[in-house]
């Protein structure tokens, strides 16, 4: 399952997580503002903008949700079925 790590009042990660349940798709959201070791995670990864997407401790997408946008249908789906 994706994890969206995102926060409150945060444009991309509610355009992220609508797009991901427009195609169907669960996802597990992870904010950083409450769990800090998640935080501390993404700083870790060099991450400094969210919205993050992961699969499996892997980076989904580079670019969050631009680079999710940008994404067809079936390569959304092709990631998700290899990595499975």
């Amino acid at each position: 399952m994706l994890k969206v790590y995102s926060k409150e009042n945060c444009t991309y990660c509610t355009q992220a997580k609508k797009l991901l349940e427009s195609k169907n798709i669960e996802y597990q959201e992870v904010r950083i503002d409450i769990d800090s070791s998640a935080r501390e995670f993404l700083l870790s990864e060099g991450h400094r903008t969210l919205p993050q997407i992961y699969l499996n401790d892997s980076l989904f997408v580079v670019g969050g949700y631009q680079g999710l946008v940008k994404m067809s249908d079936q390569e959304i789906k092709e990631k998700l079925n290899v990595s499975q």
